[in-house]
């Protein structure tokens, strides 16, 4: 059997989600800082989960900068560690279930561990998005996510927008996969359908059966109301009545071989050879004794 669309857009998508994730999560760029006041224009401050560096155009990234504000001590920052751990783990949970319910080396996959897993992965979507979302929310808000006052700028880093990529195709990954639990519940119910006449049913007025009498027809009437349009059967030819009355004998028919041998008796009766002008005239198209 050839693997499902789904089981394969699906196995696709989520190893491309768990990558991006795991990239964001790691890289220092979920929010970009820029316009220091006694710094170099182009000096851009990279904040991240786990770490802050600084990059100038003249000189290679430094990381590992001292985090002065308490950039690292705001509450969005430790939720989205918290969250992003859950989601990679939750990611590889379900691509190992997700692996053991396709199994493209045999004949049939398991189309419910293949369900399970696309729920597992779409609930590790949602662990990613969440966090992901709501930093983007409070991007700008410097009482809640420190940053120096203005002129100072604040911009979405490339770690973020990694962020929201991984989470959608881990969402659309974990949803083709979630599919398969479409052929498991039509095996299910088909089964439930070949076990269910074998399970005793309550009586009620809607089933309930009536063997009323079947009615004494004629035979000639039952034989023909049963579809069989055959003559009647050898009993009812037997049981007609007799005809009144009796038969008429009726005179032997005489052959001729030709016309000449219709006189044939007339002939023998008259021996004295006398014209049969004087026994009558001659009948239709038959020649007469004279024209013999």
């Amino acid at each position: 059997m050839r693997t499902p669309v789904v089981m394969t857009l699906g196995l696709v998508l989520t190893p491309c989600g768990l990558l991006l994730n795991l990239t964001g999560a790691l890289t220092p760029g979920w929010r970009m800082v820029q316009g220091f006041l006694n710094q170099p224009v182009d000096v851009v401050l990279y904040q991240g989960l786990w770490d802050m560096c600084r990059e100038q155009s003249s000189r290679e990234r430094e990381c590992g900068q001292p985090d002065e504000l308490g950039y690292f001590t705001a509450e969005p920052v430790h939720v989205a560690r918290a969250l992003m751990v859950t989601s990679l783990a939750t990611t590889a949970l379900g691509l190992l279930l997700a692996s053991l319910g396709v199994r493209c080396w045999q004949d049939e996959p398991h189309f419910a561990l293949a369900g399970l897993s696309g729920l597992v992965l779409f609930t590790s979507g949602l662990f990613s998005l969440i966090p992901v979302s709501w930093y983007n929310h409070f991007l700008d808000d410097r009482a809640v996510l420190p940053a120096p006052a203005s002129p100072v700028t604040v911009q979405v880093g490339y770690s973020l927008v990694l962020g929201y990529l991984g989470s959608c195709l881990l969402l659309l990954g974990g949803f083709s996969l979630a599919l398969s639990f479409a052929p498991w519940c039509e095996e299910r119910c088909r089964r439930r359908r070949k076990t269910s006449p074998r399970c005793p049913r309550r009586s009620s007025v809607s089933t309930l059966q009536v063997d009323w009498p079947e009615p004494a027809l004629p035979p000639a009437i039952k034989y023909y109301s049963d579809g069989q349009h055959q003559p009647r059967p050898a009993e009812l030819v037997a049981a007609r009545k007799p005809r009144a009355g009796f038969p008429m004998p009726r005179p032997p028919s005489n052959a001729y071989a030709n016309p000449a041998d219709v006189l044939h008796g007339e002939r023998a009766t008259n021996s004295s050879g006398a014209s049969l002008s004087s026994a009558g005239t001659c009948r239709g198209s038959l020649p007469c004794d004279s024209d013999l």
